[in-house]
């Protein structure tokens, strides 16, 4: 299957081959014939497959097929959770609308009020927004979303993860009179996107991707088992130092770990460049661009702080602190092996960590292979965590001992009773 099957406009079909998109990913094929039809989309498909395209191309195609007839704000309203993929999605949207003389806006925190409420004030065709700062236009009667005819939510997962849910459905309400929706995450278990979808979209099209072969990043994904937070860092070292490590993405749980952990890197000879979810819009720039220009080929982050990166060559992923879910580490390794390239993810897991282990297994449907470095080898043996019916034996062997504990202290101060 072509592009050129999907009857887009040329000049899209010429932006694509510009871009070296000659063909549809699942995702695309899957989506684009329902989403031309201004059907409601709700979509879960793996990130690095090709997902924004998946909305960006039939919203451009509605602009194209329905011109604007008068001035006003956005007919194509996208909200995306960060900064980061905000400013990716309004680049590519750029890009695949060069010919077509629309008007692409970007709206996201961090940044100066006073330019984004000057772009307010002119035609926009399509908003990129992150929906904190939105709301507050909003709010302040600087922004309508009267003209809205298409609504797309990206990563709605990660949107309901950092608290976005309301805001989202607020300015969905005030988007009344829009034609379609949109609705793409990269995960649907466990979520609640199915249930923030029902609110949001109208009998929408529902479709679950699992990339094939030739897309599907093969990511290579282990385990060293750590000792302690020294072993652990030691492992670290080894690791980055080694050559097939172009450029890494070294997740840690807190922001006190990221500034930390970039001291000892910097002792160790390991420069690095960290971002955090603190951190002013300027300096996360400035700390990405380092990374993506080469100029470290460490990046350390934060789950919050990494949300939106969307970078094709790195090479390993690595879990200096696990994650708290087993989603999460889906996000995490997903920014490795991205466009159909082999990426490495690698866990570095002390005993306090293999319950979220054993759950991440079960989540994958796989076993995380364990490896030793033999200079690094630990001392102590993999922690064990009990079973469920192990833990529920051991759970009535406490009860049994409680209530004996408790009938014996019964009992003798019964018989001080009688002795008195």
């Amino acid at each position: 299957m072509q592009f050129e099957d999907f009857q887009l406009d040329p000049s899209l079909l010429e932006s694509l081959k510009a871009m070296g998109h000659l063909s549809p990913t699942t995702i695309q094929q899957e989506t684009l014939p329902h989403a031309l039809e201004q059907r409601d989309i709700l979509a879960r498909a793996p990130t690095g497959t090709g997902k924004t395209a998946s909305f960006l191309l039939p919203a451009l195609q509605h602009l194209i097929d329905f011109p604007r007839r008068y001035s006003g704000q956005a007919r194509v309203l996208i909200l995306t959770p960060t900064r980061e993929l905000a400013s990716q999605i309004h680049r590519y949207a750029c890009h695949l609308a060069t010919d077509q003389g629309l008007n692409i806006a970007i709206i996201t925190g961090g940044v100066p009020y006073a330019p984004q409420e000057e772009a307010l004030k002119g035609n926009i065709d399509i908003l990129v927004a992150t929906p904190g700062r939105l709301m507050e236009y909003l709010d302040k009667g600087k922004f309508s979303a009267e003209s809205v005819d298409i609504l797309i939510i990206d990563e709605a997962d990660r949107m309901l993860d950092m608290g976005f849910s309301a805001v989202v459905k607020a300015i969905a309400l005030e988007a009344q009179g829009r034609k379609q929706n949109m609705l793409f995450s990269a995960t649907l278990e466990g979520s609640g996107v199915i249930r923030f979808a029902r609110e949001v979209l109208n009998d929408p099209i529902e479709i679950d991707v699992d990339a094939p072969r030739k897309e599907k990043a093969k990511i290579h994904q282990w385990i060293h088992l750590a000792d302690d937070k020294d072993h652990k860092f030691a492992l670290l070292c080894h690791l980055l130092k080694q050559e097939d490590v172009k450029r890494a993405i070294v997740f840690v749980k807190t922001r006190d770990v990221v500034s930390s952990l970039e001291g000892q890197l910097l002792q160790a000879g390991i420069p690095c460049a960290f971002m955090r979810g603190d951190m002013e819009q300027k300096k996360r720039f400035q700390a990405l661009s380092r990374f993506t220009k080469g100029e470290v080929n460490v990046l350390l982050a934060t789950d919050v702080a990494a949300r939106g990166i969307d970078i094709d060559d790195i090479s390993h992923v690595i879990n200096f602190d696990m994650p708290r879910s087993a989603d999460t580490y889906i996000h995490r390794i997903g920014r490795t092996g991205r466009a159909g390239a082999k990426g490495t993810a690698i866990s570095l897991a002390e005993a306090h960590d293999m319950r979220i282990v054993g759950k991440i297994e079960r989540y994958i449907e796989q076993p995380l292979k364990r490896r030793i470095i033999e200079e690094l080898r630990p001392k102590h043996k993999e922690a064990r965590v009990p079973t469920k019916k192990k833990a529920k034996v051991k759970a009535k062997e406490a009860a049994k001992k409680t209530s004996k504990k408790e009938a014996a202290k019964k009992a003798s101060k019964i018989a001080r009773k009688k002795q008195s």
